[in-house]
């Protein structure tokens, strides 16, 4: 390895090319890499949402209680002189003390009520322990369960007292009385709040929180023990909504400063603005703005609720800055609690973090209950000190000059820090303190547009700044802006919405509550709207409109059926899917609304969806199809006929590529079988007849080639292996055991229990793919009977052909149904299963001890013979029968149509209908059958007796759901702004990436030497193991020292550097299938293993040789058609015999095209199909034209064409680009057996050669009708490969060696013995394969051996 050593030493040598062979790992196409082949399809873990308040609350009743006793200073305060006189602003010896005591609570009244307007407010002046008593429980008993205020003054009157007294007076005012707080909580009740403005308040504090527990105390004691004396009593009420604001602590005494009110605390709490901006001026740093005095500030223009004037604006400033030092500094809950439930707390509450800032600085502390941690130097304030110093400064020249009043910066600033933080953040750090104030921003038209775009950029950081900025209490700001015609606030406001909904759904309400839904249908309706916006708004539409009734018959009346239908066809895949998913929605359970559709014939405008390019679209329209046969309204003959037409569209896509469609489907068909129960219960019932008829096929059957009919009693699971370290990948996905579910069922026919197991109605996809082959492909798609149906135009006629159609349809579902529960992709089996299962359970369940086969009954079958293969039922109109469900799935082939002449007929019914053809379902399903019918029955009568509404339905899951439409919703709730990971230069999948390109640059490089020197021999052994199975398949990985070794039904990974194993897990394939090619996707890349058996199906797998559970990314039926002849012969080489005889199957043959993203796949059947991985749907079917089946593929993007080896020895060369007639450009008819291997060269001009069984190499020139080189090889070639850039080939053969000859025909090695272990001889060569870059050559024998040989060492 001297080479790979200088290389890594001096990369500048082939820095120049390998960048460019950089550039192109680049640029290719990743396969199966979008976010449907990487997530789990399943909606996001609904965040508890706590924002909504749970008991919103209003303070209805407010007592003002004041003890002044003016001109009497009480005994235990001895007050400075001067000292604070003013309460509520008004100095009560100005005036007579009654006189004085009005005022002041007439004042204090109007001061709570610029915060409250319409509380009922109720005052006490000097008042006695009744009076109080009196005006407590009134209050309480007007409030109900609502908030009632108590506001006590006590500047008159003692200090509370440690046991938890305050002082009012006696009749005569002689005396000072005590009121305890514990009469008061009782009186009171909850909820409530009460604010304290006397000395030592914290006391009255403690004492309450005291009483509180003591209460709590009682009532449990009285709730344990109902005797006790205590239970005797009315309960008191519980204390545990009350919230307290007192004016300081238990020891404090409130300020005396003569240039202070007397009661700050409630000036703080009831008149912030004014006490705050005589504070600032009282401050030394007052002096810097001249001018300014204590008289000007009362001379402030404007009002406090208009915010563009001074006072206002200072108004709205202070709520700002308060409610964000709240919101910064307060747990969620408590700051939800207090901030966001009751208007007037919440007032309170921002005010009385002023009165913190404030009457701290005369050394007392306010306080509260709940405690609110102290806030009074939080950053905010200084920006609160300059709005305040900006506006003041002003004041002299506006008051005097008349001048302008400039507005204050402030709310630009702090939309500015908002910016800085969303722009320059890391991913994981506090929020931005700014959100509360762009919640009040929103108010203001002048910043209204720039809040609303940081908004929307902040609810983009995903579903956490969402629930974030709902807790702030956005919702309703936003919720009324949606009664804005501003054009220019559409695009954000729809894309806060989408963000919002996407978060929290039960939005849906509160916004169909105020009319918000004609928002959206209107955007949705504007075709100037860009098409992401509209996307969002139908987005947002669809869930409104989800599960909620009344979000249903508002858009139905807001005319969105038609608004939708109209941009079904927009290029935009997102805006078409989220349109069909509305569509689905809106009529999902609502029959006005599938009317509606009806009308505008908007099933038959989806059904262009089905074809869609985008998986996601197509699911989409699934989806809405699903929901629209899956309404349980009145059944007319009319919607029967609909649905009937939905059903066989949904059945054209059996076979799509993406499992996420199909998995739609079969939820699409259960709506349909909820509906149509008792049919399918019939219908189930047949075909489990015809099964247990059906059982023992007879000897003759078994012995001719291509009848192999699977064992019966074995399970039709396949055998499971343990996998390395870990058991199995998936416990085998019980999908293939309908079996299991259903033995315990008896189907009573004689009264004895009768075993029957459908199981093998659906053991593989190839057993009911016989759905889809040619003889009757056109019959399963065929309308004849759905437009005999359509034609049918007055609802009421009893037509018996509609009875005949009608069966059809069912029986067809059911076989589709079959066909989805042999899926190989679990996931959708299992669905299948689910289905299938739970109308066989009931069919079984609700079998009525009757002869199935008696003359009017459904199955007319004829005897089981091995000619009739179950019966046929000759259909109306000449139309082939369907294969019945026992000859598709015991023999894997398709039945001949019984004779036209009656010999194999059925049995006819009692009667033969007039229109020609017989209908024998016909009178079994009367035109008024009721839903939950148990299908035929002897006579009508008994049929409607047996109606039981209520248990039939139960076992059914008639929810079934595949999540999609909620996973393609957290689209929304992710970051759409984000650039993604992997086009970020830092990130560590973009690092990864680089890596591996140059290490494909540099496997490229060093192989490209050592191949151009020229390999002179090749048979030295880097690699011997014993593998866990036969190989069929071996392929190396392009660039890592990984190989895979397919055995039947498994694979294995080695690293054949380290010699060790690094993986093996089985690949989930039916039994009687084996594997016969593989491929690895995006090899240069991330890569990915496709799989393909023999049975058509292909599989891929993700997370294989790197210590992970290996995981099916995506798996689907790529030819739906296969006719698996050989699958009985045991060993491969019996297969290898049989070729030389041009007998036996070629399995499934793939080849693929990375820079195109194609995947050519064909095998036993007549065409090369021709699959797009991006859009997962099939592209072409290009018809080969022979009577044989394929054995090779070989493509060349560059020049579209594709090179095919046949089993009859033919070379056949197309062109893709042309018409399914004209595409056949070439056909070489030189070899005279099976082709073993055709393969096209890459290069422009790149010949064709052919190697066929008899091992003659052949050389085309693709212009050239005859070949122009010929090599004769070994005899009895069983495998051989072609190493694409040293032009070597190599031939194994059934004689144990291995030859392996240059382009010129000359042998350069010879391998017939292992190394080592004294020398065994090779097994029988079973499969080989070269390394597409470096000279290896893997073999793999059938005696379980895998090797694999290079040129000598020195040139590697």
């Amino acid at each position: 390895m001297k080479m790979d050593s200088e290389l890594l030493l001096s990369p500048a040598i082939f820095l120049a090319e390998e960048e460019e062979a950089d550039m192109s790992d680049w640029n290719l196409p990743l396969a199966f890499m979008k976010k449907r082949h990487s997530e789990k399809i399943e909606g996001s873990k609904a965040l508890a949402q706590s924002w909504r308040m749970k008991d919103r609350m209003k303070t209805v009743s407010v007592a003002l209680v004041l003890c002044l006793n003016v001109g009497v200073d009480p005994p235990d305060v001895v007050k400075t002189s001067p000292c604070a006189r003013l309460e509520c602003w008004i100095d009560p010896l100005s005036m007579s003390p009654q006189k004085a005591l009005e005022t002041i609570g007439a004042n204090l009244q109007k001061q709570y009520e610029n915060w409250q307007p319409r509380a009922r407010y109720k005052q006490s002046l000097d008042p006695t322990v009744d009076e109080v008593k009196k005006l407590c429980t009134s209050l309480r008993r007007n409030a109900k369960e609502e908030r009632v205020l108590f506001h006590y003054n006590g500047h008159g009157v003692p200090r509370p007292t440690v046991n938890g007294e305050i002082w009012v007076f006696n009749k005569n005012y002689t005396q000072y009385i005590p009121l305890s707080v514990y009469d008061l909580q009782t009186w009171m009740g909850s909820p409530s709040i009460f604010v304290y403005d006397c000395s030592n308040a914290g006391i009255i504090v403690k004492s309450f929180k005291q009483f509180a527990l003591q209460r709590e105390q009682e009532l449990e004691v009285a709730a344990i023990n109902p005797n006790h004396p205590l239970a005797q009593m009315p309960l008191p009420p519980s204390m545990k909504n009350c919230i307290q604001l007192a004016a300081c602590e238990a020891s404090e005494l409130l300020p005396m400063n003569p240039d202070l009110p007397a009661d700050l605390f409630t000036s703080c709490l009831t008149t912030p603005i004014k006490i705050a901006l005589r504070w600032f001026c009282m401050q030394k740093s007052a002096k810097l703005v001249p001018g300014v005095t204590l008289d000007l500030i009362e001379k402030i223009p404007g009002r406090l609720n208009d915010r563009r004037t001074p006072l206002g604006e200072l108004n709205w400033i202070f709520t700002a800055i308060t409610d964000t030092i709240a919101w910064n500094v307060l747990p969620r809950d408590l700051f939800q609690k207090l901030f966001r439930q009751d208007l007037l707390v919440a007032s309170l509450f921002r005010n009385f973090l002023l009165a913190e800032r404030i009457m701290r600085s005369y050394n007392c502390t306010p306080v509260s209950s709940p405690r609110l941690p102290p806030t009074y130097m939080h950053a905010m304030w200084q920006a609160w000190d300059l709005a305040v110093d900006i506006c003041l400064s002003q004041l002299p020249t506006i008051i005097e000059e008349g001048t302008a009043f400039r507005h204050s910066p402030f709310f630009a600033e702090q939309l500015t820090a908002f910016q800085v933080w969303l722009t320059m953040g890391v991913e994981n750090r506090n929020p931005p303190e700014q959100l509360p104030i762009v919640l009040q921003v929103l108010l203001s038209q002048v910043h209204r547009l720039r809040a609303l775009d940081l908004l929307g950029r902040f609810l983009d950081l995903g579903p956490w700044a969402v629930s974030l900025a709902l807790s702030v209490g956005i919702f309703p700001y936003v919720l009324k802006l949606l009664q804005s015609s501003a054009r220019e606030l559409r695009p954000l406001l729809v894309f806060i919405w989408a963000k919002i909904l996407a978060v929290d759904s039960s939005c849906q309400a509160d916004l169909v509550k105020d009319n918000g839904h004609k928002y959206f249908l209107s955007v949705l309706a504007d075709p100037y709207m860009p098409a992401e916006h509209r996307t969002m708004a139908v987005f947002i539409l669809a869930v409104i409109v989800n599960s909620y009734t009344t979000g249903q018959e508002a858009c139905l009346q807001g005319n969105l059926i038609a608004i939708c239908l109209e941009q079904l066809s927009d290029p935009h895949p997102l805006l078409r899917q989220w349109v069909a998913v509305c569509l689905g929605r809106i009529w999902q359970n609502f029959d006005s609304a599938r009317w509606c559709g009806v009308r505008d014939s908007a099933h038959e405008k989806l059904y262009s969806l089905l074809s869609d390019p985008i998986p996601e679209v197509r699911c989409a329209a699934v989806f809405a199809l699903g929901t629209f046969v899956g309404n349980s309204a009145e059944r007319t003959d009319h919607s029967t006929t609909i649905d009937h037409n939905v059903a066989m569209m949904l059945a054209q896509l059996i076979n799509d590529g993406s499992p996420v469609v199909r998995k739609e489907l079969v939820v699409a068909l259960s709506h349909l079988v909820v509906q149509y129960e008792s049919n399918f219960c019939t219908v189930a019932l047949q075909f489990m007849e015809e099964e247990k008829n059906y059982a023992v096929p007879s000897t003759a059957n078994t012995l001719e080639p291509g009848n192999l009919t699977p064992v019966r009693d074995s399970p039709a699971i396949p055998r499971l292996r343990s996998v390395n370290s870990y058991t199995n990948i998936r416990a085998a996905t019980t999908a293939r055991n309908l079996n299991k579910s259903l033995q315990n069922l008896n189907l009573n026919e004689e009264g004895g229990p009768v075993a029957f197991s459908p199981g093998n109605l659906s053991t593989s996809s190839s057993a009911s793919s016989t759905l889809g082959s040619p003889d009757n492909d056109e019959y399963i798609l065929s309308f004849e009977t759905i437009d005999k149906m359509r034609r049918v135009s007055s609802y009421s006629s009893l037509n018996s052909l509609i009875g005949v159609s009608f069966n059809s349809v069912y029986t067809q579902i059911w076989r589709v149904l079959l066909h989805l529960a042999a899926d190989p992709f679990p996931e959708v089996s299992d669905l299948a299963m689910k289905v299938l299962n739970s109308i066989a359970y009931k069919a079984t369940m609700n079998a009525r001890p009757q002869r199935i086969l008696d003359s009017g009954s459904l199955t007319q079958s004829a005897p089981a013979s091995p000619t009739s293969k179950g019966a046929h039922i000759h259909q109306a109109g000449g139309s082939p029968p369907m294969p019945s469900a026992s000859s598709s799935s015991l023999t894997n082939e398709v039945p001949k149509p019984p004779t036209r002449g009656g010999e194999q007929l059925p049995t006819r019914p009692p009667y033969t209908p007039t229109l020609g053809g017989q209908a024998p379902h016909s009178h079994q399903f009367p035109r008024t059958r009721k839903m939950f019918d148990k299908g035929p029955s002897g006579s009508e009568q008994a049929g409607d007796d047996a109606d039981d509404p209520g248990g039939h339905k139960a076992y059914m899951n008639a929810n079934l759901s595949t999540g999609l439409c909620d996973w393609s919703a957290k689209y929304f709730a992710q970051p759409v702004m984000k650039i993604p990971e992997e086009h970020d230069v830092e990130s560590q999948v973009r690092k990864e990436r680089e890596w591996r390109f140059l290490r494909n640059a540099r496997v490229r490089k060093q192989s490209q030497r050592i191949t151009q020197r020229g390999v002179t021999r090749l048979d030295d052994q880097i690699f011997i193991n014993r593998n866990p199975g036969v190989p069929s398949v071996v392929k190396f990985h392009p660039f890592n020292p990984c190989i895979a070794v397919a055995d039947k039904d498994s694979i294995c990974f080695w690293d054949w550097e380290k010699a060790e194993r690094l993986d093996y897990f089985y690949n989930g394939n039916p039994r009687y299938t084996r594997i016969t090619a593989m491929e690895y996707l995006n090899g240069h890349d991330y890569s990915l293993l496709l799989t393909a058996t023999d049975d058509g199906a292909l599989r891929i797998w993700k997370n294989f040789a790197d210590q992970r559970n290996p995981e099916m990314v995506t798996a689907w039926q790529g030819l739906s058609d296969m006719l698996p002849t050989t699958r009985g012969l045991a060993r491969r080489v019996s297969i290898y015999l049989d070729r030389s005889k041009g007998q036996g199957g070629a399995g499934m043959v793939v080849d693929w095209e990375q820079e195109t993203g194609l995947l050519m796949t064909s095998g036993d059947v007549r065409v090369i199909r021709i699959w797009d991985t991006e859009r997962e749907m099939k592209v072409q079917d290009i018809p080969t034209g022979a009577d044989s089946c394929v054995t090779s593929l070989s493509c060349d993007s560059q020049r579209s064409l594709i090179a095919a080896g046949l089993g009859d020895g033919s070379v056949r060369l197309y062109d893709r680009r042309m018409g399914a007639n004209e595409c056949r450009v070439m056909t070489y008819r030189e070899h005279s057996s099976w082709v073993v291997k055709a393969h096209l060269q890459k290069q422009t001009d790149g010949k064709v050669i052919s190697v066929s069984v008899d091992g003659d190499v052949r050389f085309f020139e693709l212009r050239s009708p005859d070949s122009v080189n010929v090599l004769q090889t070994v005899k009895g070639l069983t495998a051989l490969d072609i190493h694409p850039q040293a032009n070597l080939f190599a031939c194994g053969s059934m004689n144990q060696f291995i030859a392996v000859y240059n382009s010129n025909g000359d042998v350069i090695s010879n391998i017939k013995y292992y190394d080592g272990f004294m020398g065994q001889r090779i097994g029988a060569i079973s499969c080989l394969a070269f390394h597409p870059y470096w000279p290896h050559l893997a073999v793999g024998s059938n005696d379980y051996y895998m090797s694999i040989y290079s040129a000598e060492k020195r040139l590697r």
